[in-house]
């Protein structure tokens, strides 16, 4: 599906006929239908219930940089998170949650 959709985003954006609005709309109804059969399987947990599993990852300074993940084409624009409060704070691209650990 990804593919089709790849290759019908490129033939409407490289074409100037009054087709490429109609080439849009279908992906734009593809994408829909995407999306309303994967918010109806409800056997899968969202991908808001999966983060949350994540526990608060505990770092030592006041800073933590997110990126999402280690490998940078699957990961986010860089996030630097303030750890001064005490609750984790979260990213707000992939909503992983960070502690600072305190040492005494």
């Amino acid at each position: 599906m990804a593919s089709s959709l790849f290759k019908t985003l490129i033939r409407s954006s490289s074409s100037n006929s009054p087709s490429a609005a109609r080439n849009f709309c279908l992906v734009s109804a593809q994408v829909s239908n995407h999306t309303a059969k994967w918010m109806q399987d409800r056997s899968k947990k969202s991908p808001m219930e999966l983060i949350n599993e994540v526990p608060p990852i505990k770092v030592e300074g006041r800073i933590v940089a997110c990126e999402g993940d280690s490998n940078p084409a699957l990961g986010h624009p860089i996030e630097f998170i303030c750890l001064d409060l005490p609750e984790p704070a979260v990213c707000k691209y992939c909503g992983l949650r960070y502690v600072q650990e305190h040492h005494h």
